[in-house]
Formats: C-alpha cells, structure tokens, sequence
C-alpha cells in the first residue's frame, strides 16, 4: 500500500511526545463546525451522559470536513480527530455500540466504568478485526464485525488501506485507532496494575474523578485528601507501566499541575472557552 502520514492527530501528537488535547462535545453540527477549525488535536463527541445518537454522530462527523481545509493541508488527516465515548459500562460488554460508531468513522472510543482485565480485554477486542492466531499482535482478539465502507470513505482510504490502519494504537504501530479506558472506582484501582500488564492496546487511561469522588464520600471534591490520593495512585501507576494517563477536568487553576505532573491526554472544556486550551498549549509546550 502507498505509504499514508499519520491520521489521527491525538496520535501524531502523542508520538512526538506532546500533550494532547481532546474536548468533550454535544453531537451537533454547530459543535462540530466550531471544534473541526479549533487547536485542539481532537474531539470526543458525547453519548455516555447524552443521548446515544448514531444518526447525529454521523451528520456531526460530516460537518467537521471542509474541503478547503483539507486542500490547504495537503493531507487526508482531519484537522481535529473525532472520537466518541459511549454509554455502556464496561462491565455491560456491549461491543455493538463500539462497532458501529467504528462503522460511521470515528478514530477512538473512550469506554467508561472499565475495572477488570476481562472488561479491558473486550474494549481493546471490540476495537480490532478478528485475525489468525498465527498473526503478529494477535491478543487481545478482535471482534469487530466486517463492515468498513462507510469507515473507509470517510477516512479516504480503500479498504484494503483500511483494514490495515484501523488497528489500535501503540499496540499495532500503524494504528489509527485509540482505546481510551475510564478508570473510575476504587475497584478499577485496585486491579489497574494487572489490566495494564496483562491486556496490550489500550492507548490511554482516563480519571475518572466525578464518578471516583462520588464513591469515595466526596462528590466533585477533587481537592479531598482522600480524592486527590487516589487520582493520584492511576497516574503512578500508569507511569510504572510506561500507559499514557488522561485528565478530564484541567482549568485554570489546576492547568499548570497537570502538565508538570505528566498528564499526556487533556481535555479542557472548550465549549465555553478556548482559554483553558490555549494556557495548557503553551505550558505544554505548543504554540
């Protein structure tokens, strides 16, 4: 195959050692137009705590290409790399869901609630086409049902050209594809050191601090001693197992921090302001 740059720009970013920065988004077209023309490197649109929309998802990833935009960059890589987090647990095992917003295009599914090797396994699983056992990177299996046409177009790529990038990434190389897993209660903690031993591809751990301060007795307060040892806890272990780990809450008053402690994978609220964006760009050291 012709040799294709990278496609997804939370990778090249990540690859190049950068911070990379992802914003949650409603599933609307006016969203998708404001975030497609933005600095950040991606998008992740939002259907756990919102509607779970496959119709709008689609209509909202067409809205970001602009074609003057792709001419002018010379590149198929869309600008802002759109992504999606759904709904399922990862306990509910709901690979459908992640097969089908594959299916309409996205480069990156962040799965919620993930606590258990089994529940990582299957994100990864769900996110990879099924293989010989002989193959390189076999495990974690793939069970992604084969339907990439609309996927293929929207990325500009045959499918033959898609089956081979859309693998998951750091696992595969060539991978477009990032698995995101939420760790969010303190069974996740406990059993996070043996998930990033034992199930390769997940791309990045993301705090979930909302949910993790809920059961520990301190709903939103992230500054708790008690909260903030736990959060705290994933990103020393994330570090031990060389796994990048992600921030969903930087602002103006933590930006700072969380860059110097080493979070790779941010995601300022940029629906209401780039200001946090752009501080967390130039700590990171981005124009």
């Amino acid at each position: 195959m012709p040799d294709i740059p990278r496609l997804n720009g939370v990778i090249k970013a990540l690859e190049q050692g950068q911070t990379a920065f992802v914003a949650f988004s409603p599933v609307d077209s006016e969203s998708a137009v404001a975030l497609a023309a933005s600095k950040l490197d991606g998008v992740a649109f939002e259907m756990e705590h919102a509607p779970l929309d496959f119709p709008g998802l689609r209509q909202s990833l067409q809205f970001m290409l602009d074609r003057r935009q792709i001419v002018e960059r010379a590149t198929l890589a869309p600008a802002v790399t759109p992504m999606v987090r759904i709904p399922p647990n990862g306990g509910e095992m709901n690979q459908w869901i992640a097969k089908q917003v594959l299916d309409i295009g996205v480069f990156g599914i962040i799965f919620p609630h993930v606590s258990s090797v089994e529940e990582a396994w299957n994100a990864v699983g769900a996110c990879r086409y099924p293989r010989l056992t002989t193959a390189p990177l076999y495990n974690p299996p793939g069970i992604r049902g084969d339907a990439p046409t609309r996927a293929a177009r929207y990325w500009g790529l045959t499918q033959q050209e898609y089956y081979t990038r859309a693998d998951v990434w750091p696992l595969a190389p060539h991978g477009e594809i990032l698995v995101v897993i939420q760790c969010e209660d303190t069974r996740a903690i406990g059993n996070l050191p043996r998930i990033l031993k034992e199930v390769p591809g997940i791309s990045v751990v993301l705090i979930g601090e909302g949910d993790l301060s809920q059961e520990l007795g301190h709903p939103r307060d992230y500054d708790h001693p008690v909260v903030a040892d736990a959060i705290n806890s994933i990103l020393k272990i994330c570090k031990e197992h060389n796994v990048l780990c992600g921030h969903p809450h930087p602002d103006a008053n933590n930006i700072e921090r969380l860059v110097a402690s080493g979070y790779r994978f941010l995601m300022p609220s940029a629906g209401r302001s780039f200001g946090v964006l752009d501080s967390g760009r130039k700590l990171a050291g981005r124009s």
